[in-house]
């Protein structure tokens, strides 16, 4: 009688690989369609494999307590030939009909010859070793084994580190093998130590990429703010007006700086609003707090400040620290576009680019005028906004700029 073989089942999209826990039958026993044979299970759930047909469970080539790749051979199931058959498993004999009758084809109004003829056929059924939705050596099988994830324990690595290195595992999963030959690899190379900065920021950036993100920007005129910060004492910066304009903004609806925790959205309590402060190897958020009830020129002392003690690395310890929202003025590195991303335990960051003197448009005078213009964007977890109300929010704190007397 023929044989077919029982395989590891692809348990979920991104799942390349499963434990057998436990064997339900015994060698040697007849089990009808769709009885249990093996107990699998991932590291999200666990699931019975059953029998396509009935048969002879044969032998068992997996062992109890070990993972195995999807598509791997678990044991031998022996069937009837029609089982077989029907399974794909066996080729049909059945001949091909033949040609239609020349009478058959008097009435109709085209014409074929006998090559035309489509011969019916079962299709076969092939067991791959792959077995998988996810084509080997494809991106995005992230399934960690229990054994990889104790040695990336021992060296103090997390899933993020696995990002350059290609695996060779079933869906692309990396194997310890693969891990290990990166390891000896590295050391050709030459290594310095992270600093402790830039440790807390590739852990900060690492969190804040575990949700949906996504951007969305405007040209802003700076005309008037410039000119307005030309007539005033102290002046304030242009990343200045750009946190007292979002934080107007976001007080008029609290909900878009608001954090999606469950099936609620829990509103800030006060528009506290940070601001970034490039530091050695790193970065500061330091943050100015009840910024929509302090008017900008009362700001400007604190903002100082701030940037000093961050720039020194002696920010002193803030129990309210950090915001709810960043602003970061990338415009002084000359860069015009930019997507920063959110910190973790914020919802919204607010990017200004590099200004430049463009042609605009002016109905007043019915030509093109030379203003300065930069581009302004805003960052945000889309599970809390989507692109409409981030736009809205955006082409308010650009209107708001354009009104610095009211800031």
């Amino acid at each position: 009688m023929p044989t077919i073989p029982i395989l590891m089942p692809q348990l979920g999209e991104s799942i390349a690989e499963a434990t057998l826990v436990r064997i339900l039958v015994e060698p040697g026993v007849l089990v009808e369609a769709g009885a249990d044979l093996f107990e699998v299970e991932t590291n999200k759930a666990s699931m019975a494999v059953g029998s396509p047909c009935a048969g002879r469970f044969v032998q068992v080539t997996g062992k109890v307590q070990t993972s195995y790749a999807v598509g791997t051979h678990l044991a031998t199931f022996e069937i009837s030939e029609e089982d077989a058959l029907a399974l794909g498993f066996v080729e049909s004999e059945q001949p091909a009909p033949a040609s239609t009758p020349a009478k058959a084809t008097e009435s109709l109004h085209f014409q074929f010859s006998e090559e035309d003829n489509i011969t019916s056929y079962l299709p076969k059924v092939e067991p791959v070793v792959g077995g998988l939705p996810v084509p080997a050596g494809a991106t995005g099988a992230s399934y960690i084994s229990p054994r990889m994830r104790a040695r990336m324990t021992e060296l103090g690595l997390n899933a993020s580190d696995l990002a350059g290195i290609a695996g060779t595992g079933a869906g692309g999963r990396v194997t310890v093998e693969d891990f290990e030959s990166f390891l000896r690899s590295l050391e050709q190379h030459r290594l310095t130590p992270a600093s402790s900065m830039r440790i807390a920021v590739a852990d900060s950036m690492r969190r804040s990429w575990s949700r949906p993100l996504a951007t969305v920007g405007s040209p802003v005129m700076l005309d008037a703010l410039l000119a307005h910060r030309r007539k005033t004492d102290p002046k304030a910066g242009p990343a200045l007006y750009a946190i007292r304009a979002l934080a107007i903004a976001l007080a008029e609806n609290t909900a878009v700086a608001g954090r999606l925790v469950g099936n609620r959205i829990v509103h800030p309590q006060a528009i506290d609003i940070g601001f970034a402060v490039e530091v050695e190897d790193g970065v500061l958020v330091p943050v100015l707090r009840e910024v929509d009830k302090t008017p900008l020129i009362k700001l400007v002392p604190e903002y100082n400040k701030l940037v000093e003690q961050a720039r020194a690395r002696r920010l002193p310890h803030d129990p309210k620290h950090p915001g709810i929202a960043t602003v970061t003025n990338f415009g002084t590195f000359g860069i015009v576009w930019a997507t920063p991303i959110p910190l973790p335990e914020q919802n919204l960051v607010l990017g200004l680019g590099a200004g430049s003197k463009v042609p605009h448009w002016s109905d007043e005078v019915n030509q093109f005028i030379p203003v300065t213009e930069a581009e302004l964007t805003l960052s945000f977890d889309h599970r809390t906004l989507d692109g409409g109300g981030a736009g809205r929010l955006l082409a308010r704190v650009a209107k708001l700029l354009q009104e610095p007397e009211k800031l």
